[in-house]
Parts: structure tokens; C-alpha cells; sequence
């Protein structure tokens, strides 16, 4: 693992004029010392800390045979035309498993972010002093607060660290943020997570997950498999891995597992040697303008996928055909025509059972705990990535076997015989058109009513006719106000542009209070003839989360 002092090193010696570090006040922008930002800021191997010799799993039976970033041997199902093979079948260890001396200090603007805190959680592990600023006290903040960072929520210079090596910051920080632009006023070294995370992972064997949707429970399933076969991985996750109740884990091993978040271009400062596209509808348009400069981010991530690497795309995306990498592959839940999907799927016990065909080869009676039908597609993602590592099948079916899920992932908070109730991060219409449209297909005898907070002004006012349309697939809905994280609000933006468009005439828009009040008048009446029970879905990006147990409470004492 990389000590506080590589790291900066690393970020000092990214190229000229990526704009990646701001290490002084000159460096700010002229008269407001804000955020800076770049759209290519990513480490290249100047400077670079070797920690491995050999950054490639190697053996027999993968799906990509090459010589510097595949498995290779025999039995594999794309080969490149430059593989040689070693026959160790391991990744070599890091040389520098722990920072020299005391470890220094890092500080985080923004540690309570998933991404921010996995990184927290990082340094801590390698014996960092780590503190940091959030604006609100969150169970993940108590969290890290317990494992011995120091976390305060007050924008107040009095109480930050004035002597950290590091200092890494979120895009979400308004630019008036007193602490941030005290660093970046006082020559302090200032950096985005995106960049840390490049430089973290800039020599280890990479597998990295991107998507406007699906690609937290992809990269944890991916993580899961590798830990619990003993593979081995450090991960850094954008969910809360319910068998480890972490988002972040650390191994000897240089091999990395990181979501490839897509906002603010942050995807373009990985480096991957196996990248999963799970999808790319359009979203995070107050980033990108267009969904055509969207779909070109994804293009432009593939492309920095290594030479020899492998690209593991759902089937049928926009703009599929313009991914670039050496070898390609691609897979869907059911669909036949990609190279990777499930067959024979069927319910036992409230789980899902199911092969899995990859090309010529089948794996048979893979067991999923979890429910969802996109979720047996993440699974397709993930058992391909498996054994293209030559992870055995066995091991691979113990591991999705044992595989919990991630908190609000289809969470299961109720689940008997008359009522469920199920918390999820859903805040695309796409990923609400996943998570209700398997809710009635797992719960089809039971009245499904919905709880939705909109997440960004920007996202509900670009979006809202998509949200609209998928929410009337609902047999009731409730609409929180909109959860405005970083943005401002917008004029004649509100949840109640959704309200508008949707056809249904159950649905109604509460706050959060009167939420709580209307479900304990109500929901005594909410079984009604034709219904076996009710289904309950709580979902939204924002603090809806906060919610879930006064909610759990009113339903389960109705």
C-alpha cells in the first residue's frame, strides 16, 4: 500500500497543466480561491512507486489469455495475439505494505461521502492520522468516528488540521467553503478523491466498475467473490458490503476493485486491466450538458482500459459498439446474443436460481440471495470477471451463495408473510424501473406502494418525465420534496413536476413529517381486497435512509 508521502509525490508528478493538484493560493482560482477542477488529471508512470513486478494473474481457463494484464495459459475464450504465460497463478504482493515512519495526516472535505470515507478508511488502515469535515452527522460518520477518525461539522478553520500532508476534497464543497479555501490559500497540497484513488491504484491490477446504475452491486459482488474465495483484493466500494459492513477493505495482494464513478469525469483517472460497463443512460446532465458528451466519457473510460485488459459491457448499450479495448465481451440477464447471460432461471425460497452461460461453457445452479431480477445481470457481470481470474467454479458458487447484498441495494428491512418492505439508493429512473418491476414480480399478490425522494433539482427537472413514467408502474405512491445535496434550487422545480406527469391517481407529495403522520393514520387500511399484504419501498439518493426505521416502526406496530 502506498504511504501519504508516495501518494503526493505521485500527484506531483502528474503531468503539467492537468490541474489535478493545487498546491498554493496562486493556484486558486483568481479572486475567490475555489474549487479547481480538470477534466484529465490521472497519474502517469512518472514518479510512480513500483510495488509489483508482475501486475497480471496468470494460469489456465480465463476468458482473455495475455501477457501483461490477463490470465494466460489455455482454455481462454478471446485471445490476444501478444499472451505468454507465467504459471504461478498469483499476483505478486505490494513491497510497501505500510507508510514509513508515523504515517503523517491526511484530512477529507466531505468524509462522510461513500467514496470519501473508503478512502478515510484507507488511510486510517495504514496507520494515517485521518480527521475531517462533514456537514452532517450521518451512522456512517458515527461509524468512522468509532474506528478512531476525528470528525467535526462545523465550516470552522479553528478546527481543522493545519499540518496535513493531504488534503482531499469533494466537487460537492460549495467554493465558498471556508476550510477549503484556507488550504488551498496556504499552500497546502488539495486534491480530488478521484485523484488519490488514481494514485492509490496507479501499479496494482485493476478491475473497475462503471455505470449510471448497477455498478455499487457489481464491484461488490466482483469484491465479494475475490475475498471469499481467497483471491484476495483490496476494495473500494461506492455501498456498504452487508457481509463485511464496510465499504472499504485492504489485502496483501496488488490487486484493486473500485467503483468508476462517472460523475465529474472521476472514471478518467483509473487505469483498468478488467473495466464492467453496465450501462450508460443519460444522467448527471448538469456535468455533461448532453447525453452524447455522457456517452463519450464512457467511450473515453474504455479506452484507458490497458493494452491486452478486458471490457465486460452490457449488451446492447448506446454507442456499445464505439467501447474500445483489446478484448471485449459482452452480457445481459437473459438475452442469448451476449456472450455472457443466465438461463433457467427460477425462484426457490424467496432466492434466485440459475446458469450461467459464458460462450461455450456452462455454470450450473448458481444460487442468488437477493432480489431483483438486474441483480441476477450483476451477478452475470461479476461470474465473468471471476473466471476470467481463474477462480475456480466451486469457489465462485460458494462465494454468490454467501453473497448478502449492500445496504440499500434491495435491502430487506420487513420481510413475512403479509408485509415487506425493501430500502434502496434508487435515483435513476431506470434503476426505479429495476427495483419495482422485480418487487412485483417477487411480491406480484401484494399492493406495492412507493416512497421516493427526487435526488438534484438538476436530475428531477431533466429526468422528470422518466420518473413520472416508472412510478406509475406503482400501486401508490408518496413523493418526498426533492433532496438538494449540492446544487441550489431551481426555479419552478420541484417534486411536484413528477406529481404532474404521472397518470396514476394514487400518489400523492408529502414532507418528511407528514409522511410519517399519513403512514400511521393509513396504514392499517393499506391491505385492501385483492392484495395478500402490502409491499413497501422506500427509495431516493438523498437522506431518505433516516426514514427507514421510524417507518419500520409504524408498519411493524400497525
Amino acid at each position: 500500500m502506498k504511504s501519504v508521502e508516495e501518494i503526493v509525490k505521485l500527484l506531483n508528478n502528474s503531468p503539467s497543466g492537468d490541474g489535478g493538484i493545487v498546491n498554493s493560493s496562486n493556484n486558486s482560482p483568481s479572486g475567490d480561491g475555489g474549487i479547481v477542477n480538470s477534466s484529465n488529471n490521472s497519474p502517469s508512470g512518472d514518479g510512480n512507486i513500483a510495488e509489483s513486478s508482475n501486475n497480471s494473474p496468470s494460469g489456465d481457463g480465463g476468458i482473455v489469455n495475455s501477457s501483461n494484464n490477463s490470465p494466460s495459459g489455455d482454455g481462454g475464450i478471446v485471445n490476444s495475439s501478444n499472451n505468454s504465460s507465467s504459471r504461478d497463478g498469483n499476483i505478486a504482493e505490494s513491497s510497501n505494505n505500510s507508510p514509513s515512519g508515523d504515517g503523517g495526516s491526511v484530512f477529507f472535505l466531505g468524509i462522510g461521502g461513500i467514496g470519501m470515507s473508503a478512502l478515510a478508511r484507507y488511510f486510517n488502515s495504514i496507520g494515517v492520522a485521518v480527521s475531517g469535515y462533514d456537514k452532517t452527522e450521518t451512522t456512517l460518520c458515527k461509524q468512522l468516528v468509532a474506528e478512531g477518525i476525528s470528525i467535526h461539522y462545523e465550516d470552522n478553520i479553528e478546527l481543522i488540521d493545519k499540518n496535513a500532508q493531504l488534503v482531499i476534497y469533494t466537487p460537492a464543497l460549495p467554493k465558498d467553503h471556508k476550510e477549503l479555501n484556507y488550504y488551498l490559500q496556504n499552500g497546502f497540497t488539495v486534491t480530488k478523491r478521484s485523484d488519490v484513488l488514481g494514485s492509490i491504484t496507479s501499479t496494482g491490477f485493476n478491475i473497475c466498475v462503471a455505470g449510471t446504475h448497477g455498478k455499487t452491486t457489481t464491484s461488490t459482488m466482483v469484491a465479494h467473490i475475490l475475498r471469499h474465495s481467497d483471491y484476495g483484493c483490496n476494495a473500494f466500494l461506492g455501498g456498504i458490503a452487508v457481509n463485511y459492513n464496510s465499504n472499504f477493505w485492504s489485502s496483501k495482494k496488488n490487486v484493486f476493485v473500485a467503483e468508476a464513478d462517472e460523475y465529474d469525469r472521476s472514471f478518467l483517472k483509473l487505469s483498468p486491466d478488467v473495466a464492467i460497463i453496465s450501462s450508460m443512460d443519460p444522467d448527471h446532465l448538469d456535468i455533461y450538458g448532453t447525453a452524447a458528451n455522457m456517452e463519450q466519457a464512457f467511450i473515453d473510460f474504455s479506452a484507458r482500459i490497458k493494452p491486452g485488459g478486458l471490457l465486460i459491457s452490457k449488451y446492447g448499450l448506446t454507442r456499445g459498439n464505439d467501447l474500445i479495448a483489446s478484448n471485449h465481451i459482452t452480457y445481459d440477464v437473459q438475452n442469448e446474443k451476449a456472450d455472457v447471460h443466465a438461463t433457467n432461471i427460477r425462484i426457490s425460497n424467496g432466492s434466485y436460481v440459475f446458469d450461467i452461460q459464458i460462450k461455450d461453457r456452462l455454470i450450473k445452479d448458481v444460487v442468488l440471495n437477493m432480489g431483483g431480477m438486474h441483480n441476477i445481470e450483476n451477478a452475470t457481470a461479476a461470474i465473468a470477471t471471476a473466471v476470467h481470474l481463474k477462480i475456480s467454479e466451486e469457489k465462485i458458487k460458494a462465494a454468490v451463495t454467501d453473497f448478502k447484498g449492500v445496504k440499500r441495494r434491495f435491502e430487506y428491512i420487513i420481510k413475512n408473510e403479509k408485509t415487506v418492505m425493501i430500502d434502496d439508493y434508487a435515483h435513476h429512473p431506470e434503476e426505479l424501473r429495476a427495483l419495482i418491476s422485480s418487487t412485483k414480480k417477487l411480491f406480484s399478490n401484494k399492493k406495492c406502494i412507493v416512497v421516493f425522494q427526487p435526488h438534484l433539482f438538476s436530475r428531477t427537472k431533466d429526468l422528470a418525465d422518466g420518473f413520472a413514467e416508472v412510478l406509475d408502474l406503482a400501486d401508490e405512491v408518496v413523493l418526498l420534496p426533492i433532496y438538494p445535496a449540492r446544487e441550489l434550487p431551481m426555479e419552478g422545480v420541484s417534486s411536484e413536476i413528477i406529481l404532474q406527469r404521472m397518470h396514476s391517481e394514487n400518489k400523492v407529495v408529502l414532507s418528511k413529517e407528514n409522511l410519517l403522520k399519513h403512514l400511521a393514520q393509513e396504514v392499517a387500511a393499506h391491505v385492501e381486497e385483492g392484495y395478500n399484504g402490502t409491499v413497501f419501498i422506500t427509495a431516493g439518493a438523498g437522506d431518505i435512509d433516516t426514514l427507514v426505521e421510524p417507518l419500520k416502526k409504524i408498519i411493524e406496530n400497525k
